[in-house]
């Protein structure tokens, strides 16, 4: 692997040294890394550009990038950022030491208050997203992980869906999911709630948990999807009463009648012992988190947020290698201080009678030329280095604007800045 003994030899793009293997996959490995700067262990995903030539997994992956950024629950894996070069992409996520939930299920079934602790915290999880109009689609040990203090974290959202993506009839209809897992509905092909078919998934992972088997099984994949359908699936004799009736409703092959989140969450067996209760629907900390994000919005950016060009959700970018231009605006990464970027741009702006008014921080609204010029010049962090410069046009003439901003005032302020392909360069 000679890229990633380079890598680790220079921290990938300053920040992370690249250690031991995690896991491959297709188009991607997953390395464990530890931050420079903090000293802490992430796992970074790095997806290779040259292996994904289907525009469905292209766009699985912007998919995937765009749900797990919006996420943040003590029981889901975080996004922490991405990054991105000519040839890849570098996905940074919290670092979940315990390994798979399948692993230690492997060993022998869990007690029921064990299962019903992690079950708590798998309908934690995925209440939270469906509140927010994810559907995880592809819910199965494998892809539960436990952190050092032996509490679930839910990953790979992959084959994840969402709300935009549900048609007319208001259901879903991709195919997806793991045979053993996978709801009866999805094998009818007459589309599905993304909501149900997660619920379901919720009810094979405890019926697993609790019994230390798939309830239904068979070597032959039609034999199973026929079980399945029909729903034949017995509880083991050691199954309290109340755990074998919370299956059954789990497990209801209508997805009219089968319990909801809701439900779940009033379920005698689901409360039953001390915990401390599950409130994904008190706003409170998404607030916090949605006021952190906007107070750091206003002065810096990660990688993420150039690829995207400060669309939020538009990744584009990651699968393009002209992403630092775009129409009408231009951004560039400067290694020079806001305060000397700003004031040769007010200097220049004197020079040629442009007015210009302060936005936020480090920004710039320049008007002139008889109103035929409207440019905005914005500057924010991106390291505590690096700076990141972004002009666009906010209104007037679009050839006036490129030649103030391509033929002058880019000239000028020009010093000390590069591309932001040459910001996040190849190993």
């Amino acid at each position: 692997m000679p890229e990633i003994e380079q890598v680790s030899e220079n921290a990938l793009f300053g920040k992370y040294e690249v250690g031991k293997l995690l896991g491959c996959g297709a188009f991607a490995k997953v390395y464990h890394a530890r931050d420079v700067q903090t000293g802490k262990s992430v796992a970074i995903k790095i997806i290779n550009k040259k292996k994904i030539s289907s525009p469905s997994l292209i766009a699985n992956i912007k998919r995937e990038i765009s749900i797990m950024r919006k996420l943040n629950h003590p029981y889901i894996v975080k996004l922490i950022e991405v990054l991105a070069s000519k040839t890849k992409i570098y996905c940074v996520m919290e670092y979940v030491k315990g390994g798979e939930l399948f692993t230690k299920i492997a060993k022998g079934r869990f007690s029921e208050d064990l299962s019903r602790k992690y079950f708590r915290q798998l309908i934690s999880a995925v209440g939270y997203c469906h509140l927010r109009g994810v559907f995880h689609r592809d819910l199965k040990p494998e892809n539960l992980l436990l952190d050092e203090n032996g509490n679930l974290k839910v990953s790979d959202f992959g084959l994840s869906a969402v709300r935009d993506q549900i048609q007319l009839d208001g259901l879903l209809h991709t195919l997806c999911g793991t045979p053993a897992y996978v709801a009866p509905e999805i094998l009818v092909k007459k589309g599905y709630d993304g909501a149900k078919i997660d619920v379901w998934s919720c009810g094979i992972i405890l019926f697993v948990l609790a019994a230390g088997y798939l309830p239904f099984n068979d070597p032959n994949l039609m034999a199973m999807y026929k079980k399945i359908y029909k729903g034949e699936f017995r509880c083991p004799k050691w199954m309290s009463t109340d755990l074998k009736r919370f299956l059954s409703r789990l497990l209801d092959t209508n997805p009219e009648t089968r319990i909801t989140i809701d439900e779940i969450l009033k379920d005698p067996w689901f409360k039953q012992g001390k915990h401390k209760e599950i409130n994904f629907y008190d706003e409170e900390f998404n607030k916090d988190d949605e006021r952190k994000d906007e107070e750091l919005a206003s002065t810096s950016l990660n990688a993420f947020d150039i690829i995207s060009f400060s669309s939020g959700l538009n990744l584009s970018g990651l699968f393009d290698d002209s992403y630092n231009v775009v129409e009408d605006g231009e951004r560039f990464v400067s290694t020079e201080s806001p305060e000397d970027l700003v004031k040769r741009a007010e200097e220049f702006a004197k020079e040629e009678r442009l007015r210009v008014r302060r936005r936020k921080e480090w920004g710039l609204e320049m008007e002139g030329q008889d109103g035929n010029l409207m440019l905005l010049v914005e500057i924010r962090r991106l390291t505590d280095t690096l700076f990141v410069v972004e002009a666009t046009r906010n209104g007037g003439d679009a050839g006036c604007y490129k030649e103030i901003w391509k033929n002058k005032l880019k000239p000028v302020i020009f010093n000390g800045l590069i591309s932001t392909n040459s910001a996040v360069n190849d190993d």
